[in-house]
């Protein structure tokens, strides 16, 4: 049974790629449209809000319905434009359900950027980008984000490390390294590194890092490698673990 679309404040929240002020007409694509008028049961008067990314949340109102689509107008903003931190997730792909799970989380752990990246041991060698992409925008819509994470290319890590911007520390996720938990590693940098300033979390694949890459990580200058416990936890399990000790420590949960 379809359900209905009955708060006037408009409860559904889509992504758009339309620039959004007041006035404006939003044609969403045929998924868009197919959700609201056959699955929420839109109709013409009823409000939805709307987001791309840049332009903060915008309150829009059905405007017309037809076998074809579905067009919306915006009336107002109802949020301005609000930064997630400066975080990436550097990930190696792991098998498909695990995955999703890894990219919806992290879009709602404030994640800015989704980069897989390709070890000696990493299992699946192909990522499904559009998957991650779709996976991403629905986390943003479900949990109140005004944006949508970056989805990258996959590179090997290598290449990565070689292109790695210095100003951008790397939380290294080290399992099998003396390192000091995450906790203590963050909160052991300088007065100066402020929550604002870029950084990125590095997790490995399910067999962990090969020693090599694990020596070539840990040289780089902007390397701080971290801990995560005496227990050996999966993939998709460190990444989220860690995202959240760097969110409360340095993120937006401070």
């Amino acid at each position: 049974m379809a359900e209905e679309l009955t708060e006037p404040g408009g409860s559904i929240r889509l992504y758009v790629e339309t620039p959004l002020s007041t006035g404006v007409r939003v044609d969403v694509d045929e998924g868009q449209a197919h959700y609201l008028v056959n699955v929420m049961r839109a109709r013409p008067g009823d409000r939805v809000r709307l987001f791309n990314g840049r332009d903060g949340e915008w309150l829009a109102r059905v405007a017309e319905v037809t076998k074809r689509g579905c067009a919306l107008e915006c009336e107002a903003q109802t949020a301005p434009y609000r930064a997630v931190p400066d975080l990436w997730l550097v990930f190696a792909p792991i098998k498909k359900t695990p995955a999703d799970y890894v990219v919806q989380k992290a879009t709602e752990l404030g994640v800015r950027v989704l980069q897989p990246v390709l070890t000696r041991r990493t299992i699946a060698r192909r990522v499904n980008l559009e998957r991650m992409r779709a996976n991403g925008v629905e986390a943003a819509e479900q949990s109140g984000r005004v944006d949508a994470p970056e989805v990258r290319d996959l590179v090997e890590l290598e290449r990565l490390l070689a292109a790695w911007p210095g100003e951008r520390k790397l939380l290294f996720c080290d399992e099998a390294g003396e390192a000091p938990s995450i906790a203590e590693a963050l909160r052991a940098l300088p007065r100066g590194q402020q929550p604002r300033e870029p950084w990125a979390v590095l997790t490995g694949p399910e067999g962990g890092f090969d020693p090599a890459e694990r020596a070539l990580v840990r040289e780089q200058p902007f390397t701080v490698p971290a801990a995560l416990g005496e227990r050996i936890l999966r993939a998709d399990t460190a990444a989220l673990a860690a995202l959240a000790v760097w969110q409360s420590i340095l993120g937006d949960w401070g």
